[in-house]
């Protein structure tokens, strides 16, 4: 009985370890495909040969698992539009590559030390990191595409990331309907967002932009998230519960709105407008 459990003991560790290679293996393989090919599309087709298990299974189960891999898909494929987009025109090779770098460190920790965790918190900290992603990398792309695309997408966002925390919450019959209606919330802030684009250089990171429909967006989900969090415990709203989250998105949005709004737009398709501080850049 002892050797057994001594086989199992070796047999655990060794899947751990393969699994923790294979994962820092891939976060590896997509810096260095962006780098030598200076391209997207080869490391979009790596992403989507890593989800082979998502179709590992009989076809009519295809579509539950790919609704279930879809906060994963969104972080991998926006992890792959970030190292693309460290590229920054005028960058130093040592700067492009320390940025491209952190990037490939901060996914090993998405697919080591939270990816993996199933209890609630770190469920909604997953798709709150899918929602950053996601919305963020798709406005990075999309200043020259038409609306349409960019409003499916952000709505795939919004709807992917509901469905992922809902389904933490036992006994819940509206997951598919508000799950939904969440997204279709998002895709008119993102139809909005589109005719009007604006994004901030980081202070600490030259040449990358944070663009602001991603701080609004984050917000609206933070408090969006506590109201049903304390309608779901105590069957009621809870005023207590939900007061301080809304005073900080109004506070923040009111900020970005009223200070950090003023400008000339500029560019194709969506209009861009760039702010360092108060200041059009």
């Amino acid at each position: 009985m002892e050797f057994l459990k001594n086989v199992k003991r070796r047999r655990s560790f060794i899947n751990e370890a393969i699994y923790i290679v294979l994962n820092i293996g891939l976060a590896v393989s997509l810096l260095v495909i962006v780098r030598v090919t200076s391209s997207i599309w080869p490391a979009f087709i790596l992403v989507a040969l890593s989800k082979w298990r998502v179709f590992a299974v009989r076809p009519q189960f295809w579509f539950a698992n790919v609704q279930a891999n879809l906060v994963s898909a969104i972080v991998s494929v926006s992890y792959v539009v970030f190292l693309f987009a460290a590229n920054i025109p005028g960058a130093s090779y040592g700067q492009v590559l320390l940025l491209q770098s952190i990037l490939a460190i901060l996914d090993i920790c998405w697919l080591l030390l939270l990816k993996p965790k199933s209890k609630r918190k770190y469920v909604v900290s997953q798709a709150a990191v899918a929602l950053f992603m996601g919305i963020t990398s798709i406005y990075f792309v999309s200043f020259e595409w038409i609306a349409t695309p960019v409003v499916l997408l952000v709505w795939l966002v919004g709807y992917a990331t509901a469905r992922h925390v809902l389904s933490s919450y036992d006994n819940e019959d509206h997951t598919v309907l508000l799950s939904l209606g969440w997204g279709l919330t998002l895709a008119e802030v993102g139809w909005l967002a589109y005719h009007w684009t604006i994004a901030y250089k980081l202070p600490i990171i030259a040449g990358v932009l944070l663009p602001q429909v991603t701080i609004i967006i984050m917000c609206l989900a933070f408090v969006v998230y506590r109201i049903y969090d304390s309608y779901y415990h105590h069957q009621k709203i809870r005023m207590s519960d939900i007061v301080l989250p809304l005073l900080f998105a109004i506070g923040i949005i009111g900020v970005l709105i009223i200070a950090f709004n003023s400008g000339t737009a500029t560019g194709a398709g969506s209009s861009f407008v760039l702010f360092e501080g108060n200041n059009i850049a």
